[in-house]
């Protein structure tokens, strides 16, 4: 009898004891802390916020000494999109088409948390090539940087305006795909007669191939009141770590005001940024000409959004249009905009 009471007394223990373990990993997943967030962004202008930040350590700042940045950067909005997938990134500066991708093929699993920047592409054509309305682009080549990017659903919706359609289509305008740079030369040896492109390449193009503008920043769509790049975020680590989340809006808010009140000093610092990771730093000129083309903001123009969830599934780049409800979360944006006193985003 002795012998039954001493085992029942030890698997109440041992219960009990996997009952705290239990308890104190749950309480670790939920609001607990975070010994390192893991942050993608492009080493591009239009991601400024977070190339000012990673380089004089705002973000950092504010998540406190606990908790480390890992910044990881990406050239292309599908590579990161997979990082997501994969676990591998937390938060994240990105073009909206990948971002509505992301959200509708994991059903949810990747929200909008806050903007970043509007605008800032062009679409220019040739040297020799002097164009004087989009319906001559029929019969012509235009270069995308990626299908399925914020610049090839712009361009598909402007070719839609004007009654044309790309060959794939069976229309009469041939759209390619090609790395930025390869852009420039395929424009320069006349490859290609046109190419739909971000800042700082819109600018480049014109400084160093000669290009002509046929649309700038604010022709391309909504007057120049569409978002570029968009902030978002795992959505589990949302709901464990909005504390986390919370002092990230707060760093970006803030890097967004000073930038606006400080664009000499920012687009330095940022151009610094690009040559630590790319190598090359962007011509003064050309990046004086570029911030003047974009919008830097935490605004994600959600009317923008739907508008480019209905271009990319026009485009057959998402094969039904996802139920867009959850699609953002500007709770804790909000939260951090009404404790500074600014206006809500709605």
């Amino acid at each position: 009898m002795k012998s039954i009471k001493l085992i029942i007394l030890s698997l109440v223990i041992m219960s009990a004891s996997l009952g705290i373990l239990g308890c104190s990993t749950d309480t670790k997943s939920v609001g607990g802390p975070v010994s390192k967030v893991r942050v993608a962004h492009f080493p591009n202008i239009t991601h400024s916020q977070a190339l000012i930040g990673r380089a004089e350590g705002q973000f950092q700042k504010g998540l406190g000494d606990a908790t480390t940045v890992e910044w990881k950067s990406f050239n292309a909005g599908p590579a990161e999109i997979e990082a997501f997938f994969a676990g591998e990134v937390d938060l994240g500066y990105i073009g909206p088409g990948p971002a509505i991708t992301g959200y509708a093929k994991s059903r949810g699993d990747i929200q909008i948390i806050a903007g970043a920047t509007d605008a800032g592409a062009i679409l220019v054509t040739r040297k020799d090539l002097v164009l004087n309305n989009v319906e001559e682009l029929s019969g012509k080549k235009i270069a995308v940087p990626q299908f399925g990017n914020t610049q090839d659903l712009s361009l598909r919706h402007i070719l839609q305006q004007h009654g044309l359609k790309d060959t794939t289509k069976g229309g009469s305008v041939e759209i390619r795909q090609a790395d930025n740079p390869d852009i420039k030369t395929l424009l320069d040896k006349g490859e290609i007669d046109a190419a739909i492109v971000p800042e700082p390449w819109g600018s480049r193009l014109i400084n160093e191939v000669k290009a002509n503008v046929l649309l700038d920043y604010d022709q391309v769509w909504r007057e120049g009141k569409y978002t570029t790049a968009v902030v978002i975020a795992r959505t589990e680590f949302i709901e464990n770590h909005p504390d986390v989340v919370e002092k990230f809006l707060k760093a970006h808010v803030e890097l967004t005001d000073y930038i606006n009140k400080n664009p000499e000093q920012a687009s330095a610092t940022v151009n610094a940024q690009i040559k630590d990771l790319t190598g090359k730093p962007i011509p003064a000129d050309v990046l004086k000409a570029a911030f003047g083309r974009l919008k830097v903001t935490y605004d994600p123009e959600k009317d923008s959004v739907v508008d480019f969830t209905d271009l990319s599934l026009k485009a057959g780049f998402i094969k039904e249009k996802p139920d867009l409800k959850g699609l953002f979360n500007l709770k804790l944006l909000n939260k951090v905009l009404k404790e500074k006193g600014l206006n809500e985003i709605q």
